[in-house]
């Protein structure tokens, strides 16, 4: 929370890229690797996104310094079909591999409709958005899977076991519409927004999580100590279960609660993803298929209000509207997060990130 002691500070988006790569190649990425991973932090800010944005930089770091991740690791792709891929991320960072993931099943679909990838032996890869836009942004209905460290129980459970890893997916838009962008973890809230609030110093619903005695809280800290809560009860829990198949179980990384979260020191991540690339075109033709998401987008945003409601958002919508409002006006940061990047950047020599004038 923005206090007069800890106020809040904009950066525009190129200089916030500029000052990742620099931290990244200063700790051993590549030239290549550094702008993909850097384009996913600055367009989780950008998209209001905060839980997965720069402020990640610093574990991700620590992880490196404590020889749990591989900054000089390159992620490595082996074709099974024509339309089945698989990548091994070997410790690497999520984000480049991931991207060539996603760029794999992109490229098997243009050819032959879908394409599917599986991606092993990876880490974090920030927020699930940016990898659904890759495939959207290139013109193809998307689905975007990872599992992620325990942090949820599974209904009936009091311990945690499963991930709150993102469902996420996408398509294209016509000339009349958002594009639809779907990125939702299956608990109450992502836990990243956990880590957001106690960075900030702020409260939490008290819905959101247990403490370690099972009781709610609005303490982050207690929070990280205890359960996340799924959303919908046995419905939350189910959908966890099913990112732990489909990327962990499937791709031959960790799951049923082995993986190791991007904050734990203590070994490698082994985290899994799998995606999946389709061509729109595929039983409709292009214009017809642009046009029916027009009419879908102007239903769902046209659709009769409750009352009290002032405006109804197309999935994804509100963060393609924050995104428009930040690369003009910058991305905020409060002064505690700022001094945490730039205490970072004086460890490896670089320069401090650059603000914009007030």
């Amino acid at each position: 929370m923005a206090t007069p002691a800890n106020p809040m500070l904009r950066v525009g988006h190129e200089d916030a890229h500029a000052f990742v790569v620099a931290m990244l190649e200063a700790s051993g990425v590549s030239s290549k690797n550094a702008p993909i991973i850097a384009n996913g932090l600055v367009q989780a800010d950008l998209r209001g996104v905060e839980s997965h944005g720069v402020n990640r930089i610093p574990s991700y770091l620590a992880r490196v310094r404590n020889g749990v991740l591989d900054p000089k690791a390159e992620p490595t792709l082996t074709e099974v079909t024509p339309v089945v891929a698989q990548v091994d991320g070997h410790n690497g960072f999520g984000f480049p591999a991931a991207h060539l993931g996603m760029g794999a099943a992109i490229d098997m679909a243009r050819t032959f409709g879908i394409g599917m990838v599986s991606v092993k032996h990876s880490n974090h890869f920030g927020m699930s958005a940016w990898i659904v836009r890759q495939a959207v942004d290139a013109g193809f209905l998307s689905l975007v899977f990872t599992n992620s460290s325990p942090a949820l129980p599974v209904y009936g459970g009091k311990s945690q076991l499963m991930g709150v890893s993102p469902i996420a997916c996408g398509a294209p838009s016509g000339e009349n519409s958002k594009p639809f962008i779907l990125d939702m973890a299956p608990s109450v809230a992502a836990r990243g927004k956990i880590y957001k609030a106690l960075r900030r110093q702020e409260k939490i619903p008290s819905d959101w999580a247990l403490d370690s005695h099972g009781n709610p809280t609005d303490d982050p800290q207690e929070a990280l100590r205890g359960v996340m809560l799924p959303m919908g009860g046995p419905k939350g829990s189910a959908l966890a279960i099913m990112m732990d198949v489909f990327s962990g179980v499937l791709s031959g990384s960790a799951f049923a609660g082995a993986v190791t979260g991007p904050y734990d020191m203590s070994k490698p991540g082994d985290v899994g993803h799998f995606f999946v690339a389709i061509k729109p075109d595929l039983f409709v033709g292009l214009q017809d298929f642009k046009e029916r998401m027009d009419v879908l987008y102007q239903r769902v945003v046209g659709s009769e209000k409750m009352p009290g409601v002032e405006r109804i958002y197309f999935p994804g919508e509100i963060e393609q509207l924050t995104e428009e409002n930040r690369l003009k006006e910058g991305i905020p940061y409060v002064q505690d997060e700022i001094d945490a990047l730039n205490a970072e950047a004086e460890k490896l020599g670089v320069a401090k990130i650059r603000l914009m004038p007030n």
